[in-house]
């Protein structure tokens, strides 16, 4: 024991030239006790990630028949999907299994920046996909008119840049930080504030940016995703027949589901950095952190693919 304490002593000072330029990941903090617990419903959770979002990509793919708005919607969600999870889930996984939390800094901004970009990205895809979900409900007769290739590309291009543009400078204002002191990130993955509070300078800039950006993105999504459900459900309830206002509202409520566990989490654990410091717990903070991660990868191929008749006959 005294011998572990002393490496990790080692470890944290700022003078050790094998680790001078490598950040600790602790993990989940307060539960170091539970890692190998929450590595057998992660790795669970990752490979049904990997299995369910290629399934549903391979599918599309080799079906021409798939080739419409809202699979090709699926298609680059399910990409993002992918590319988010195996951004963190390795790496945590490493943590949980056998308390290897090393990561180089080049590493960790490069994590850093794939994370939230895929964040950023998977929320203009979830407007996307409630856009066309109420040009098809609301408009179906000028489907094929409104979301032409040429408005599909424009989306997808329109969503990936907002992305970029959003996520480059926050991630060039953390690079530009000196690091000095101790490199214990009090988080399973480089979290944007777990890692710009280990700074030996003001952070507050990043810190306001990412907050501000946050907000204006996610409640500018959101607010659009409501209105276009509430559309969708008035549509709906004026249908004459029973069965496809059902059919309807469960489709939609599904929907909703798997948006209020991308956003919900998420948010919370935000704004818990800022307004909930010493409220709710550290260990509970990441949890959320990480569940918003990991969570919606597991269950959009289910939600949005399994559950969508074409895509459920093809598999």
């Amino acid at each position: 024991i005294h011998r572990k304490e002393a490496s990790l002593v080692m470890l944290t000072s700022p003078c050790n030239q094998t680790l001078g330029n490598s950040f600790i990941l602790v993990g989940i903090p307060g539960l170091e006790g539970a890692h190998l617990w929450l590595a057998t419903p992660l790795s669970f959770m990752y490979a049904m990630t990997l299995v369910g979002n290629t399934l549903i990509l391979t599918v599309i793919w080799f079906d021409s028949a798939l080739h419409e708005p809202m699979y090709y919607f699926l298609c680059i969600l399910a990409a993002v999907d992918i590319i988010m999870a195996t951004s963190v889930a390795p790496k945590m996984l490493s943590i949980f299994w056998s308390g290897d939390g090393i990561i180089t800094f080049t590493a960790c901004f490069a994590q850093m920046y794939v994370v939230h970009a895929a964040t950023a990205a998977e929320t203009g895809l979830l407007l996307a996909m409630a856009f066309d979900r109420y040009v098809a409900i609301c408009k179906p007769l000028h489907y094929q008119t409104i979301l032409t290739p040429k408005v599909m590309l424009g989306i997808g291009v329109a969503i990936m840049v907002r992305a970029i543009l959003l996520i480059t400078p926050l991630s060039w204002m953390v690079i530009q930080l000196p690091f000095c002191g101790s490199h214990m990130v009090p988080h399973s993955y480089c979290e944007h504030m777990a890692v710009a509070k280990l700074a030996c300078a003001d952070y507050m800039p990043s810190s306001l940016y990412s907050l501000i950006g946050s907000s204006i993105i996610v409640g500018s999504d959101v607010s659009f995703i409501a209105t276009s459900y509430s559309l969708i459900l008035q549509a709906v309830f004026r249908l004459s027949s029973r069965d496809a206002q059902l059919k309807a509202l469960s489709t939609c409520g599904s929907h909703v589901g798997i948006m209020v566990l991308y956003y919900l989490p998420g948010m919370v654990s935000h704004y818990v950095e800022w307004f909930g410091q010493g409220v709710v717990p550290l260990h509970t903070q990441v949890l959320l952190a990480d569940f918003y991660l990991v969570i919606p990868p597991t269950l959009n191929p289910i939600i949005y693919g399994l559950k969508t008749k074409q895509i459920l006959e093809r598999v």
